[in-house]
């Protein structure tokens, strides 16, 4: 069943009298369930499709849909509520703000929505990437790679349909980098989350079950990885 669906999408950027095409016709489903990474280097309209698909912009001209709902036909507000309720982001830099502790870092994702047991759903999101004991310690008493695990619960702790995460091993070492791609690789397995990683370093792709590659705004290449490359197992995760 597709989860994400592009027709023909188009991004026009107007400088003056010149349109520049971040994304020049781009069509493609992904799958619920499935790991995807997104490949290409600096300038191919990687980051412009991401931002597509994680409603923080629109195309220009054609269809994206998720969940079979059309995102250009919405305001700013269903735009916003979408963010907020159904896609999870993970970012290269983390994000987390420092006077907080981890908990209060994941619990401020849930601020604006309904819950009424705040604290307890980040506690539980903590626990799901390995970081009960550290819920408070502020990022500067956490390493690179535990840091970006609390970025992933704080993308989690809302139940997303979607994990998008950008270039989310750009700033670890190889060690922390092959930690975080075995937690997203958890998630997708065990827990059947949608995950898409926007990245330019194709060791990281060959962890995923299928690469789109973006250059000029068009799709170039999509491929199945028929074997993935498995990080490490459940049981050394946290080991």
């Amino acid at each position: 069943m597709a989860l994400i669906e592009l027709e023909d999408v188009k991004k026009i950027y107007r400088i003056g009298t010149i349109e520049v095409f971040a994304l020049n016709g781009v069509t493609l489903n992904i799958d619920q369930g499935e790991m995807v990474a997104i490949m290409g280097p600096s300038g191919s309209g990687k980051s412009t499709l991401m931002n597509i698909l994680g409603c923080l912009d629109v195309p220009t001209s054609g269809t994206y849909r998720i969940e079979n709902d059309e995102v250009g036909l919405w305001g700013d507000s269903r735009l916003a509520q979408t963010r907020n309720e159904r896609i999870g982001f993970v970012f290269q830099t983390y994000n987390l703000l420092p006077r907080l502790t981890a908990l209060d870092n994941v619990e401020l994702a849930l601020l604006y929505g309904r819950s009424l047991s705040t604290k307890t759903q980040a506690r539980k999101a903590l626990a799901a990437v390995g970081l009960a004991d550290r819920a408070n310690h502020k990022p500067a008493e956490l390493s690179g790679g535990q840091q970006q695990r609390v970025g992933i619960a704080r993308a989690l702790v809302k139940d997303p349909v979607l994990l998008l995460a950008d270039e989310p091993t750009g700033n670890l070492d190889s060690h922390s980098s092959i930690e975080i791609m075995a937690m997203l690789q958890r998630l997708n397995q065990e827990q059947g989350r949608t995950v898409i990683i926007v990245t330019h370093e194709p060791d990281i792709a060959e962890h995923t079950q299928r690469a789109i590659t973006i250059s000029d705004g068009l799709v170039i290449s999509d491929k199945r990885i028929m074997n993935p490359r498995s990080a490490v197992s459940s049981e050394e995760l946290y080991t």
